[in-house]
């Protein structure tokens, strides 16, 4: 599974909304229940880190990244908006990568 996939399939299941889909009762809770668990999700995420559980942190980071794409679909923006934003960084002064 790759961003892409993922994507795909939460905008998917966001066009067809099919009965008994957790990414569907999502969609249908609503932007401000969207938002709560994605804030769930990363403290869930600091959580597991903290506790230096590998395991746990790559679920919880999983967790994540799912939210996040419901959020990117639920407000219509695409990877590529994301990709480009990140490059815009890379070409800055100074990017989220630089160590000094």
């Amino acid at each position: 599974m790759n961003f892409e996939n993922l994507y795909s399939i939460i905008a998917e299941r966001k066009k067809a909304m099919p009965k008994n889909s957790y990414t569907v009762s999502l969609f249908r809770q609503g932007l401000d229940r969207i938002i709560q668990k994605l804030g769930e999700e990363a403290v869930e995420v600091v959580i597991a880190a903290k506790d230096k559980r590998k395991n746990k942190t790559i679920q919880e980071v999983a967790d994540l990244f799912f939210i996040v794409t419901v959020l990117l679909v639920s407000k219509n923006i695409t990877l590529q908006e994301i990709y480009e934003e990140l490059g815009k960084r890379r070409t800055g002064k100074k990017n989220f990568t630089d160590t000094s």
